[in-house]
């Protein structure tokens, strides 16, 4: 019965106790919790550890190329683990939420119940052996307290049992916490990595400053002429030496794809994209389905020919990313055009050959230029923190940035859902 008493004692000062916690307080909890990843920062010394690291590399092509795609792998694989650890953190909030207010609805029963047991020990019933001639009280006493007492034990087990979960959870919780801190502080580390070596590879494709920025003038003014992608790609092929440069490469990588394939009709089907140190796409565009990455760690939020919004269907895929979020390149090819373009916002066309072009926008930096060749997997540009717009109007609710991301063949868009890996096509699929 003390055990019993002191169960039920426990219980309102701890309902008292999660009752004080107002809704404004777990709201700026679970705010704080989502910010933890942005307020890390890596201190000095780490980033000049980074910047020895790089240093130290091998500054040929294939090196820096081979190291930004294994790192953009990483940093897309914690992006995801710290997306998964929300997610966690999110649903265990609301099984603690869920029973707080189990315990609270039951707060008044188990005052009343409290309240029985402390008159019943401040005045107990007598003992038969005692005072013989109050036989009959000890007789309803027992009756009374056999009815009784099952009920209250069963309340205060239950009651025990569901502030034990309520103890797990939190603990939980917390652990949840320590392991979102590390990969937050191990994401940071790789994002500072990446963005060193993007500043060497930027070095490696060193041209004349005033050439690139009057192509890039250049650029944006047909851009602001282009009617429709498929004007501005043309125009930017043509007018453009970086991209007419990255067009003629194109073509004549796809020519000798195209040779290879009919000197070996029956050679085996690709099962990789090649080595780092290629300079050309390792198998023609065609050749890559199945084969290529989803260029950014998230949801497919639209498939390709769904229901724009507007009495039209969309003529690529949407994909909700993490606030700076890093983007790569989906397939092997040479950039040709880079910037700004209509509700678009930033726009990266990347031309893989064959008549094969993968555009990607909504993007808030990108870190390649115009004729630059890139491989499938490295990092080209940055997602926003607040949503910027997207190729999508109706993404515009959307709280996450979106990434926007269509394959056109000679002009037209195709469907990519056949060129995504197996592991892309799960989360093309949810």
């Amino acid at each position: 019965m003390l055990l019993l008493a002191v169960a039920l004692l426990a219980a309102p000062a701890a309902l008292r106790a999660q009752d004080a916690e107002s809704s404004a307080a777990r709201d700026a909890r679970l705010a704080e919790l989502q910010a933890v990843e942005g307020n890390i920062a890596l201190t000095h010394e780490r980033l000049a550890e980074l910047r020895a690291e790089i240093d130290a590399l091998d500054k040929d092509r294939a090196t820096l190329s081979g190291s930004l795609i294994e790192t953009s792998k990483r940093v897309q694989a914690l992006e995801t683990q710290v997306e998964d650890t929300e997610r966690r953190l999110a649903a265990l909030s609301q099984n603690e939420e869920a029973l707080r207010a189990s315990l609270l609805e039951r707060r008044a029963v188990l005052i009343e119940v409290l309240a029985a047991l402390q008159r019943i020990g401040h005045r107990p019933p007598p003992a038969i052996l005692v005072r013989p001639e109050d036989a009959l009280s000890s007789v309803r006493s027992a009756i009374l307290l056999g009815a009784v007492v099952p009920d209250l034990r069963e309340a205060a087990d239950q009651l025990a049992a569901d502030l034990r979960q309520l103890l797990s959870l939190r603990a939980e919780m917390e652990r949840e916490r320590d392991r979102l801190r590390a990969d937050a502080t191990s994401l940071a580390e790789e994002r500072a990595r990446v963005q060193l070596l993007i500043e060497e590879r930027q070095k490696d494709h060193a041209r004349s400053v005033a050439a690139l920025a009057d192509e890039e003038t250049r650029a944006e003014t047909l851009a602001e002429q282009a009617t429709s992608l498929k004007d501005l790609i043309s125009r930017m092929e043509k007018e453009i030496a970086a991209s007419a440069k990255a067009k003629a490469e194109a073509e004549a990588a796809a020519e000798k794809n195209r040779e290879v394939a009919e000197s070996d009709r029956n050679r085996r089907r690709p099962t990789s994209l090649g080595n780092a140190d290629r300079l050309a796409p390792a198998v023609s565009f065609a050749d890559a389905k199945g084969l290529l990455p989803l260029p950014a760690s998230g949801q497919v939020v639209r498939n390709f020919g769904a229901d724009d919004g507007l009495g039209g269907q969309t003529l690529g895929i949407s994909m909700a990313t993490r606030p700076g979020g890093q983007v790569s390149a989906p397939a092997d090819g040479w950039v040709v055009y880079s910037g700004p373009f209509r509700s678009y916002g930033q726009l990266l066309i990347i031309n893989a050959g064959d008549g094969y072009h993968v555009l990607l926008a909504g993007m808030d930096e990108i870190d390649v230029q115009l004729g630059q060749f890139v491989l499938a997997g490295e990092p080209v540009a940055t997602m926003a923190s607040p949503k910027l717009a997207s190729a999508d109007p109706a993404d515009i609710v959307s709280t996450q940035p979106v990434l926007y991301i269509e394959f056109r063949k000679d002009g037209a868009s195709i469907d990519p859902a056949p060129w995504w890996a197996a592991s892309s096509d799960e989360k093309v699929g949810g």
